[in-house]
């Protein structure tokens, strides 16, 4: 009697368990004793020694001070919460839409993708260590009466921008997120290159059969875009979304985590410090999970 092959789910369950095994070789390697020291850090005090350091346990000391003694922690994780819904939107709007055009046939086109991609390369890797050094920082302010003179231009052009939103009737709160939006156009368009990217992979995995036999049935552009175009990148949206999230928790320029870093090696409190950032990563894994469940309600998987 022949033996009895693996079934279509379960070779596709062992396609996924191969390719995640890299990162699980890793993370049980590089990752898992750390968080685990971590872990044992945030509930200790912290005694050094000439010879090492030793941990006395303290309980939930440390995490009780975070919420209840420290001015400024509660501070800075509301806002860096507050600031994240508010940019999350803006990088995908603006990634997502750039992609679309970015997908057109035009000439130049690969330059242009190019230049959208840069601000990624230029806040990466030895790039982002010289922006931190005491010499580019002299050199930017050497530039400081430039800088001033576009920070004054770009705040009169957000008065004037706003002046006419409300104007035409848009309520104050729109008109300012609108404002802010325009104020931190930089920081938008740096943290959206990989998520042009991403879209634009997806855009070139759209049958062109859907598009023509919509065309053929008299669809116009705009619903070829709502009906076609939106739903079938809408699993993309989700991965831009949560990548978004964490890059920008992660981001060195996040209060938090400046927070965390100076307390650790500035302060040197170490056990106080895994203590933040342990409530850090409770923090945005429970938003993870709730972003994730509202908009997996209205994703489209296209089979």
């Amino acid at each position: 009697m022949p033996k009895k092959g693996l079934t279509l789910q379960q070779k596709r369950a062992w396609s996924g368990i191969i390719f995640i095994l890299p990162f699980l070789i890793g993370f049980v390697l590089f990752f898992a004793y750390p968080m685990i020291l971590s872990a044992i850090f945030s509930f200790s005090r912290m005694t050094i020694h000439t010879t090492g350091y030793e941990l006395s346990r303290v309980g939930i000391k440390n995490y009780r001070d975070a919420f209840l003694v420290d001015p400024t922690f509660n501070r800075e994780l509301v806002e860096s919460v507050g600031n994240m819904l508010m940019d999350v939107p803006l990088v995908i709007f603006f990634s997502f839409f750039s992609s679309v055009l970015l997908n057109q046939k035009f000439r130049g086109r690969t330059l242009a993708r190019v230049i959208f991609f840069l601000p990624v390369v230029m806040s990466s890797g030895i790039i982002a260590t010289m922006e931190s050094t005491d010499y580019l920082r002299n050199y930017v302010m050497t530039l400081g009466v430039i800088n001033q003179n576009v920070e004054t231009s770009t705040v009169l052009g957000s008065f004037r921008l706003s002046h006419y939103l409300l104007e035409i009737g848009l309520h104050p709160t729109m008109v300012n997120y609108i404002t802010s939006a325009v104020n931190r156009i930089n920081d938008i368009v740096s943290m959206s290159g990989v998520q042009i990217l991403v879209f634009l992979s997806a855009l070139q995995t759209i049958p062109p059969s859907l598009f023509e036999a919509s065309n053929i049935e008299g669809a116009t552009g705009w619903e070829n875009f709502w009906k076609i175009t939106f739903p079938m990148l809408s699993p993309y949206i989700l991965t831009c979304v949560v990548y978004t999230v964490i890059d920008y928790f992660m981001s060195p320029k996040n209060v938090v985590m400046e927070t965390i870093r100076t307390t650790a090696f500035v302060l040197a409190n170490f056990t106080y410090s895994a203590a933040l950032a342990w409530i850090y990563f409770i923090v945005v894994s429970i938003l993870l999970l709730i972003i994730v469940r509202i908009i997996s309600k209205r994703v489209f998987y296209y089979e």
